[in-house]
């Protein structure tokens, strides 16, 4: 099983595939300087096959080799950093306490 994650700017998500299929992404928007993850989704014939978390790190390596920050509004990218704390450093925690105290809602 081939994963790969592009992030598709015109749509403002990255995308994984699976042996070319498309199999899930996680939806951004861009603030401040940061990448701010507000949706994630696996289809559901991809779903316990480590599909989410692929494209997760595909994501957040993203992140990194571009020099942004963060902001994890997903519950699914949230629990994914704080499963792997090496990741905790691109976290924007000034922005997150801003968008949470304005009462943005994870979708």
């Amino acid at each position: 099983m081939a994963t790969d994650v592009q992030d598709a700017t015109d749509r403002s998500r990255y995308e994984v595939t699976v042996d070319g299929e498309l199999a899930g992404f996680a939806e951004y928007s861009d603030l401040d300087g940061a990448r701010v993850f507000t949706h994630t989704e696996v289809f559901d014939a991809f779903e316990g096959h480590g599909v989410g978390s692929a494209l997760a790190r595909g994501a957040l390596d993203d992140v990194r080799r571009s020099g942004r920050r963060l902001v994890a509004l997903c519950p699914f990218v949230a629990a994914y950093i704080e499963h792997h704390e090496e990741d905790a450093d691109l976290v924007d925690r000034a922005l997150d306490g801003r968008l949470r105290a304005r009462g943005r809602p994870a979708t």
